[in-house]
């Protein structure tokens, strides 16, 4: 297969591009250095490099993300809210539109967000982050919408938070209770190809249960 990792230079995105080349898979890894994705045209043009190189697209997962808080609801910064909108959505809709048609053409596709259990219960301090995180899912399952009837899905995986082997070492006390490792991350990944795209396409799977 040939699998898109944005945001692939961080411990979550190397966890995943590991997952699927461990089993001889295609990983087309994009870091901040590599693709502007707030740049559309660059997207686009990604998008159009792997369609020349490749034909179709069998995996995208968008691993672009950020968190801001604040100590209050009234101290909220909107300017965290430009930040996050940047990060989390405006992001999301540039790969997402530059990638679907060729998602369409897969004879089994995925695109996956990562989202948090913040949306289902915001806090006075996290409006920005939960905010943000409920419009990229809404994104999502209008992608979901669109690819009904096709070979491919978009699912919305949940976490509470990430923890990885870095994080660990450097807090050798701490329980990161509830968190999810990114190599279980990568795992649930890697499970929704073993389900037909209709029965994931559009869903939101809780990493936390």
């Amino acid at each position: 297969m040939i699998i898109l990792v944005t945001g692939a230079r961080g411990p979550t995105g190397k966890a995943v591009s590991r997952y699927f080349e461990k089993d001889g898979h295609t990983v087309i890894g994009v870091g901040r250095d590599d693709v502007d994705l707030l740049d559309r045209a660059a997207v686009q043009e990604l998008a159009a490099r792997v369609e020349r190189e490749h034909g179709v697209i069998d995996g995208v997962v968008h691993l672009v993300g950020g968190w801001r808080g604040s100590p209050s609801f009234a101290e909220t910064s909107l300017d965290d809210w430009d930040t996050l909108h940047d990060l989390l959505i405006r992001t999301l809709q540039h790969v997402s539109l530059a990638f679907e048609p060729l998602l369409r053409r897969s004879s089994d596709g995925r695109f996956v967000i990562v989202s948090g259990k913040a949306v289902e219960h915001p806090t006075a301090g996290g409006a920005v982050y939960a905010a943000a995180k409920a419009a990229s899912e809404a994104w999502t399952l209008a992608l979901a919408d669109a690819l009904k009837g096709t070979n491919s899905a978009a699912t919305i995986l949940v976490v509470k938070a990430l923890v990885n082997d870095a994080m660990r070492a450097a807090r050798p006390n701490a329980a990161f209770s509830g968190f999810t490792d990114v190599n279980d991350l990568a795992s649930a990944i890697g499970g929704l190809y073993d389900r037909p795209a209709a029965e994931v396409n559009g869903i939101r799977l809780d990493l936390t249960t």
